[in-house]
Protein backbone atom coordinates (compact mmCIF):
# COMPACT_ATOMS: atom_id res chain seq x y z
CA UNK A 1 0.00 0.00 0.00
CA UNK A 2 1.46 3.39 -0.97
CA UNK A 3 1.62 6.31 1.47
CA UNK A 4 -1.25 8.26 -0.10
CA UNK A 5 -3.60 5.25 -0.01
CA UNK A 6 -2.72 4.61 3.63
CA UNK A 7 -3.40 8.26 4.44
CA UNK A 8 -6.78 8.09 2.69
CA UNK A 9 -7.81 5.12 4.82
CA UNK A 10 -6.93 7.01 7.98
CA UNK A 11 -8.84 10.07 6.76
CA UNK A 12 -11.93 7.91 6.26
CA UNK A 13 -11.53 6.33 9.70
CA UNK A 14 -10.60 9.28 11.92
CA UNK A 15 -11.85 12.33 9.98
CA UNK A 16 -15.08 10.71 8.88
CA UNK A 17 -14.95 11.66 5.19
CA UNK A 18 -15.17 8.91 2.57
CA UNK A 19 -12.39 10.00 0.25
CA UNK A 20 -13.38 7.52 -2.46
CA UNK A 21 -16.48 9.65 -3.06
CA UNK A 22 -14.29 12.51 -4.30
CA UNK A 23 -11.98 12.92 -7.26
CA UNK A 24 -8.47 11.85 -6.30
CA UNK A 25 -6.91 15.07 -7.63
CA UNK A 26 -9.21 17.10 -5.37
CA UNK A 27 -8.20 15.10 -2.28
CA UNK A 28 -4.52 15.42 -3.20
CA UNK A 29 -4.74 19.20 -3.62
CA UNK A 30 -6.45 19.69 -0.28
CA UNK A 31 -4.06 17.37 1.55
CA UNK A 32 -1.03 19.02 -0.06
CA UNK A 33 -2.34 22.40 1.09
CA UNK A 34 -2.56 21.15 4.68
CA UNK A 35 0.90 19.61 4.33
CA UNK A 36 2.41 22.95 3.31
CA UNK A 37 0.68 24.81 6.12
CA UNK A 38 1.67 22.23 8.75
CA UNK A 39 5.26 21.87 7.49
CA UNK A 40 5.13 18.23 6.39
CA UNK A 41 7.02 17.28 3.23
CA UNK A 42 5.59 13.79 2.53
CA UNK A 43 2.32 11.91 2.77
CA UNK A 44 3.89 9.57 5.33
CA UNK A 45 5.01 12.49 7.52
CA UNK A 46 1.61 14.15 7.28
CA UNK A 47 -0.06 10.82 8.09
CA UNK A 48 1.85 10.68 11.38
CA UNK A 49 1.10 14.35 12.04
CA UNK A 50 -2.62 13.84 11.43
CA UNK A 51 -2.76 11.02 13.97
CA UNK A 52 -0.68 12.73 16.63
CA UNK A 53 -1.54 16.43 16.38
CA UNK A 54 -4.65 17.48 18.25
CA UNK A 55 -6.84 19.72 16.12
CA UNK A 56 -5.47 18.68 12.72
CA UNK A 57 -8.43 16.36 12.08
CA UNK A 58 -10.82 19.31 12.25
CA UNK A 59 -8.56 21.49 10.11
CA UNK A 60 -8.32 18.79 7.44
CA UNK A 61 -12.08 18.20 7.54
CA UNK A 62 -12.66 21.91 6.97
CA UNK A 63 -10.18 21.87 4.07
CA UNK A 64 -11.95 18.93 2.43
CA UNK A 65 -15.47 20.31 2.85
CA UNK A 66 -15.47 23.64 1.07
CA UNK A 67 -17.72 26.19 2.77
CA UNK A 68 -17.74 29.20 0.45
CA UNK A 69 -21.16 30.81 0.22
CA UNK A 70 -23.05 34.07 0.53
CA UNK A 71 -26.61 35.35 0.57
CA UNK A 72 -28.37 35.36 -2.80
CA UNK A 73 -25.39 33.68 -4.48
CA UNK A 74 -26.16 33.63 -8.23
CA UNK A 75 -29.07 36.12 -8.01
CA UNK A 76 -30.51 34.94 -11.34
CA UNK A 77 -31.17 31.50 -9.86
CA UNK A 78 -33.05 32.90 -6.90
CA UNK A 79 -34.99 35.23 -9.18
CA UNK A 80 -36.37 32.11 -10.91
CA UNK A 81 -37.19 30.55 -7.53
CA UNK A 82 -38.85 33.74 -6.28
CA UNK A 83 -40.84 34.61 -9.39
CA UNK A 84 -41.70 31.19 -10.84
CA UNK A 85 -40.90 28.16 -8.70
CA UNK A 86 -42.39 29.14 -5.34
CA UNK A 87 -45.51 30.81 -6.86
CA UNK A 88 -46.15 27.66 -8.93
CA UNK A 89 -45.94 25.49 -5.82
CA UNK A 90 -48.24 27.85 -3.91
CA UNK A 91 -50.92 27.56 -6.60
CA UNK A 92 -51.42 23.95 -5.46
CA UNK A 93 -50.56 23.93 -1.75
CA UNK A 94 -49.58 26.14 1.17
CA UNK A 95 -47.04 23.87 2.86
CA UNK A 96 -43.61 24.05 1.21
CA UNK A 97 -40.73 21.73 2.11
CA UNK A 98 -37.19 22.57 0.94
CA UNK A 99 -33.94 20.69 1.44
CA UNK A 100 -30.79 22.83 1.25
CA UNK A 101 -28.08 20.16 0.96
CA UNK A 102 -24.48 21.09 1.72
CA UNK A 103 -25.69 24.26 3.43
CA UNK A 104 -22.28 25.26 4.87
CA UNK A 105 -22.67 28.28 7.18
CA UNK A 106 -26.33 28.76 6.34
CA UNK A 107 -26.45 31.68 3.91
CA UNK A 108 -28.31 29.74 1.23
CA UNK A 109 -30.79 28.21 3.66
CA UNK A 110 -31.63 31.63 5.07
CA UNK A 111 -31.91 32.97 1.52
CA UNK A 112 -34.73 30.49 0.88
CA UNK A 113 -36.28 31.55 4.18
CA UNK A 114 -36.14 35.19 3.05
CA UNK A 115 -37.93 34.33 -0.21
CA UNK A 116 -40.62 32.45 1.69
CA UNK A 117 -40.97 35.26 4.22
CA UNK A 118 -41.41 37.83 1.44
CA UNK A 119 -44.14 35.70 -0.17
CA UNK A 120 -45.95 35.34 3.15
CA UNK A 121 -47.18 38.92 2.82
CA UNK A 122 -49.17 38.03 -0.32
CA UNK A 123 -49.63 34.24 -0.07
CA UNK A 124 -50.54 31.76 2.61
CA UNK A 125 -47.34 29.75 3.11
CA UNK A 126 -45.97 27.36 5.71
CA UNK A 127 -42.33 26.78 4.81
CA UNK A 128 -39.88 24.33 6.37
CA UNK A 129 -36.25 24.28 5.23
CA UNK A 130 -34.08 21.28 6.04
CA UNK A 131 -30.48 22.52 5.92
CA UNK A 132 -27.76 19.90 6.17
CA UNK A 133 -24.00 19.60 6.02
CA UNK A 134 -21.27 17.10 6.90
CA UNK A 135 -19.26 19.70 8.83
CA UNK A 136 -20.59 20.05 12.37
CA UNK A 137 -18.60 23.24 13.06
CA UNK A 138 -20.15 25.16 10.19
CA UNK A 139 -23.56 23.94 11.30
CA UNK A 140 -22.96 25.58 14.67
CA UNK A 141 -22.26 28.89 12.91
CA UNK A 142 -25.31 28.41 10.70
CA UNK A 143 -27.57 27.96 13.71
CA UNK A 144 -26.24 31.19 15.21
CA UNK A 145 -27.18 33.02 12.02
CA UNK A 146 -24.63 35.82 12.53
CA UNK A 147 -22.74 37.22 9.52
CA UNK A 148 -20.29 39.90 8.47
CA UNK A 149 -21.48 42.60 6.08
CA UNK A 150 -19.59 41.05 3.16
CA UNK A 151 -21.86 37.98 3.26
CA UNK A 152 -24.82 40.29 2.59
CA UNK A 153 -23.27 42.11 -0.36
CA UNK A 154 -25.90 40.86 -2.84
CA UNK A 155 -28.81 42.13 -0.73
CA UNK A 156 -30.47 45.52 -1.02
CA UNK A 157 -30.54 47.71 2.08
CA UNK A 158 -34.30 47.25 2.49
CA UNK A 159 -33.83 43.46 2.38
CA UNK A 160 -31.18 43.66 5.08
CA UNK A 161 -33.40 45.81 7.29
CA UNK A 162 -36.37 43.49 6.77
CA UNK A 163 -34.59 40.23 7.55
CA UNK A 164 -31.64 41.02 9.83
CA UNK A 165 -30.82 42.65 13.14
CA UNK A 166 -27.80 44.97 12.97
CA UNK A 167 -25.90 44.15 16.14
CA UNK A 168 -23.75 46.43 18.26
CA UNK A 169 -20.61 44.56 17.11
CA UNK A 170 -21.35 45.51 13.50
CA UNK A 171 -22.47 42.04 12.45
CA UNK A 172 -25.89 41.04 11.18
CA UNK A 173 -28.10 38.38 12.74
CA UNK A 174 -30.98 36.63 10.98
CA UNK A 175 -34.27 37.59 12.57
CA UNK A 176 -36.14 34.98 14.65
CA UNK A 177 -38.81 34.48 11.97
CA UNK A 178 -36.11 33.34 9.53
CA UNK A 179 -34.45 31.04 12.06
CA UNK A 180 -37.80 29.48 12.87
CA UNK A 181 -38.13 28.19 9.30
CA UNK A 182 -34.77 26.42 9.13
CA UNK A 183 -33.83 23.10 10.70
CA UNK A 184 -30.07 22.55 10.63
CA UNK A 185 -28.73 19.02 11.01
CA UNK A 186 -25.75 16.81 10.20
CA UNK A 187 -26.07 14.74 7.03
CA UNK A 188 -23.67 12.87 4.75
CA UNK A 189 -24.82 13.18 1.13
CA UNK A 190 -23.07 9.93 0.33
CA UNK A 191 -25.23 7.97 2.76
CA UNK A 192 -27.82 7.51 -0.04
CA UNK A 193 -30.50 8.41 2.51
CA UNK A 194 -32.19 11.81 2.01
CA UNK A 195 -32.59 14.23 4.90
CA UNK A 196 -36.34 14.29 4.24
CA UNK A 197 -38.85 13.04 1.68
CA UNK A 198 -41.80 14.40 -0.30
CA UNK A 199 -39.86 17.60 -0.82
CA UNK A 200 -40.93 20.45 -3.09
CA UNK A 201 -37.39 21.75 -3.73
CA UNK A 202 -33.95 20.24 -3.31
CA UNK A 203 -31.20 22.83 -3.61
CA UNK A 204 -27.83 21.08 -3.88
CA UNK A 205 -25.46 23.57 -5.47
CA UNK A 206 -21.71 23.56 -6.00
CA UNK A 207 -21.28 20.26 -4.18
CA UNK A 208 -21.15 17.56 -6.84
CA UNK A 209 -18.22 19.16 -8.65
CA UNK A 210 -15.99 17.44 -6.09
CA UNK A 211 -17.54 13.96 -6.59
CA UNK A 212 -16.59 11.27 -9.07
CA UNK A 213 -19.08 10.37 -11.81
CA UNK A 214 -20.54 7.33 -10.05
CA UNK A 215 -21.16 9.28 -6.85
CA UNK A 216 -22.73 12.16 -8.78
CA UNK A 217 -25.20 9.73 -10.33
CA UNK A 218 -26.01 8.16 -6.95
CA UNK A 219 -26.64 11.59 -5.46
CA UNK A 220 -28.98 12.59 -8.29
CA UNK A 221 -30.95 9.36 -7.85
CA UNK A 222 -31.29 10.03 -4.12
CA UNK A 223 -32.51 13.58 -4.79
CA UNK A 224 -34.99 12.25 -7.32
CA UNK A 225 -36.38 9.83 -4.73
CA UNK A 226 -36.61 12.59 -2.10
CA UNK A 227 -38.68 14.92 -4.29
CA UNK A 228 -42.41 14.77 -4.70
CA UNK A 229 -43.82 14.42 -8.22
CA UNK A 230 -42.99 17.59 -10.21
CA UNK A 231 -40.62 18.74 -7.43
CA UNK A 232 -37.71 21.02 -8.31
CA UNK A 233 -33.98 20.26 -8.30
CA UNK A 234 -31.71 23.34 -8.20
CA UNK A 235 -28.10 22.63 -9.20
CA UNK A 236 -24.93 24.70 -9.21
CA UNK A 237 -24.24 26.78 -12.31
CA UNK A 238 -21.20 24.68 -13.29
CA UNK A 239 -22.79 21.30 -12.53
CA UNK A 240 -24.62 18.96 -14.91
CA UNK A 241 -26.78 15.86 -15.00
CA UNK A 242 -24.78 12.82 -16.09
CA UNK A 243 -25.92 10.67 -18.99
CA UNK A 244 -27.09 7.87 -16.69
CA UNK A 245 -29.48 10.12 -14.76
CA UNK A 246 -30.45 12.94 -17.12
CA UNK A 247 -33.69 11.15 -17.93
CA UNK A 248 -34.90 11.53 -14.34
CA UNK A 249 -35.48 15.27 -14.72
CA UNK A 250 -36.96 17.69 -17.22
CA UNK A 251 -35.43 21.16 -17.77
CA UNK A 252 -37.38 24.02 -16.19
CA UNK A 253 -34.69 26.65 -16.73
CA UNK A 254 -31.58 24.81 -17.97
CA UNK A 255 -29.46 27.97 -18.12
CA UNK A 256 -29.98 28.57 -14.39
CA UNK A 257 -29.81 24.79 -13.75
CA UNK A 258 -33.34 24.37 -12.42
CA UNK A 259 -35.03 21.04 -13.23
CA UNK A 260 -38.30 19.27 -12.42
CA UNK A 261 -38.71 15.64 -11.42
CA UNK A 262 -40.23 13.39 -14.06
Amino acid sequence: MDDFTALNRTIERVVGIKTSNYKEDYIRRRVLSRMRISGNDSFAAYHRYLISEKGEKDLLRNALTINVTEFLRDPEVFSIVRQQVLPEILERKTRVRIWCAGCATGEEAYTYAMLARDLSFTHEIDCTIYATDIDRKVLEKAREGVYDARALKNLKEREIQKHFIHRDDGKYEAKPELKAMVRFSYHDLMSNIPAARFLDIVSCRNVTIYFNEAQKADLVRMIHDALRTDGYYVMGKTEYLGRDVEGLFAPFDPIQKVYTKK
